[in-house]
Parts: structure tokens; sequence; C-alpha cells
């Protein structure tokens, strides 16, 4: 059975039209992490083509926030904290369609044709970024540093994305 590129249009929008959600990293992005230390992870999200930086910040530090109370601490704070945007771009193949027509007038032909050309398009498109090494505590611990409670991320962040912090993922 054939199928045309045309016919998997609206399967790939459907796919990936959406912002990134809440979700371990996959095709469409989502986040990773990394335990460096008993208390330090890296944490890591990537976002895709319609994913704001915003959301992208906010999922790294949700994530965060979840993994501290998961491990049984109470705060966290970044020990580094980066934000970026990864750039791709798409071009379209080339295609071209010729129409022509030709007269017979006995032992001559004469004919004229036309040839259209589309594509060549290059769309290009950025996927935010946000990476951060944290340091986790059990109680807020007397440093010099932005010290975020867990707890209060989870339900803050969580009302404003509806996720659950520490439900099961995908």
């Amino acid at each position: 059975m054939k199928r045309s590129i045309f016919s998997l249009i609206p399967l790939t929008a459907l796919l990936f039209g959406c912002a990134t959600a809440y979700q371990p990293q996959g095709m469409s992005g989502g986040f990773t992490e990394t335990q460096l230390a008993p208390d330090v992870w890296r944490v890591n999200f990537r976002g895709n083509g319609y994913t704001k930086g915003e959301r992208a910040e906010d999922f790294a530090m949700l994530r965060s926030a979840e993994l501290a109370m998961a491990n049984g601490f109470t705060h966290f704070a970044f020990l580094s904290s980066k934000t970026g945007t990864e750039v791709s771009s798409y071009t379209a193949p080339v295609t071209s369609t010729t129409t022509g027509s030709a007269n017979l007038y006995g032992n001559t032909i004469s004919g004229s044709s036309t040839t259209r050309y589309s594509g060549g398009d290059t769309t290009y498109i950025s996927k935010p970024t946000a990476n951060n090494t944290v340091a986790m505590f059990k109680g807020n611990p007397n440093i010099s540093a932005m010290v975020y409670d867990a707890a209060f991320i989870c339900n803050s962040l969580g009302k404003k994305y509806e996720v659950v912090c520490n439900a099961p993922r995908k």
C-alpha cells in the first residue's frame, strides 16, 4: 500500500504539535538526570520547537525539587545553572512539475512546455534547554546561595503545569 507524504502530515502535527510535556527524555524532549554525589545531581531539560524557554527552566527546577523529595531531601540550591537554545533546520526538497502540449501538422510538430518548481524552503527550529547542577539538603542550610524549598516548588510549579510530583512517569 503506497502512502503519500502528505498523509503523514496530520499524524506528525498531532504527535509534535504541542510543547514538550513534563516527562523523561523522548523524541519530543524531556528531562534527564545524573547523580554526581550522594547529594548532588545534574538535571537537564530539553524542549521541542513549541516549548518556551521559561517552561524548560521551570521543568528543570520542578525535576530538581521532585528528585530532592524522592531522595529524602527538603531543600536544594543550584551550584550551576545554564540555559540555551539548540537550533536545527529542515530544508524541504525541491520538486518540479512539467506540463506541455504538442501539435502535429503533417510532418511538422510544434509544442510548448512549462516547468514549475516548488520547495527548497528552509525552516529553523529553536529548542530551549536548561541544565542545572543541584546540591540537595536535609533542612534549610545556612549558605550564601538561593535555597529552594522542594515541597514549595513542587506545589507551586506543579499547579502551574498540572503536574503531581513523584507521580509515575511514562
